[in-house]
């Protein structure tokens, strides 16, 4: 049973989301601020939760402070993070400080329970499968310093391990399993996060920009991921 960390001050909208999660076979914790989520995530209760769910909008600690704390602690927990509606700033920042996806409020059942089953996935082992069906040398690839192990799922750049979240790893999997080849932001959404529902390019921008930030000496020129304007990216090195 995957346990979800849902992180909502607004009782009335928690104990409905908790309701709906246990339903569909979660066991869920919840937390009313931003310590109080931290405080779980750091003891005996923090270690069973595989997904959380952020609101940005919480009393004390907001949202985007609460996610670049676990991303400090940990690369691996997926983190959805609610949102209002129309709030394209909040989007981008709580993208940018690490948040895999995003749902606005208020969000239906089904939509939140298919962002959490895909987040879920997408921190499952990675398929060896390239982007168009082909399946890549699933060793070591040492790419101009940086080193990507395909079978353990490591990264390291000049013998320093580089610790990915899962949304991150899968797009440089995605990318360097066809250097050169430019991949839409289509594609990677497709691929990367969920054909099975409408997404958005900013979680695909936000997602190199994060991976970027981790791989490159400048991320602003970068190397290894590169822009095609118009198109999408394409993994180098140059």
């Amino acid at each position: 049973m995957p346990h979800v960390l849902l992180i909502e001050d607004d009782t009335s909208v928690r104990d409905g989301m908790e309701l709906v999660l246990r339903r569909h076979g979660y066991g869920v914790e919840t937390a009313a601020t931003g310590e109080q989520a931290l405080a779980l995530l750091a003891g005996e209760r923090g270690a069973r939760v595989e997904l959380a769910v952020l609101d940005l909008m919480l009393p004390g600690m907001d949202g985007f402070e609460v996610c670049r704390r676990i991303r400090a602690r940990t690369a691996t927990l997926p983190v959805i993070m609610l949102t209002a509606r129309g709030d394209d700033r909040s989007i981008v920042t709580g993208l940018e400080a690490g948040a895999d996806d995003y749902v606005v409020k208020p969000v239906t059942a089904p939509v939140l329970e298919a962002r959490i089953r895909a987040a879920l996935r997408r921190a499952e082992p990675y398929p060896r499968q390239g982007p168009a069906g082909e399946v890549p040398d699933a060793g070591r690839t040492d790419h101009a310093g940086l080193v990507i192990d395909r079978a353990g799922l490591t990264v390291t750049k000049h013998g320093v391990a580089v610790p990915l979240p899962p949304t991150e790893l899968r797009v440089l999997l995605e990318l360097s399993a066809a250097p050169g080849r430019v991949l839409t932001r289509e594609q990677l959404l497709a691929s990367v996060w969920d054909h099975t529902f409408l997404g958005d390019s900013r979680l695909v921008d936000a997602a190199v920009g994060r991976l970027r930030a981790k791989i490159e000496d400048v991320p602003a020129r970068p190397r290894y991921v590169q822009t095609v304007r118009g198109f999408g990216y394409r993994f180098g090195p140059l």
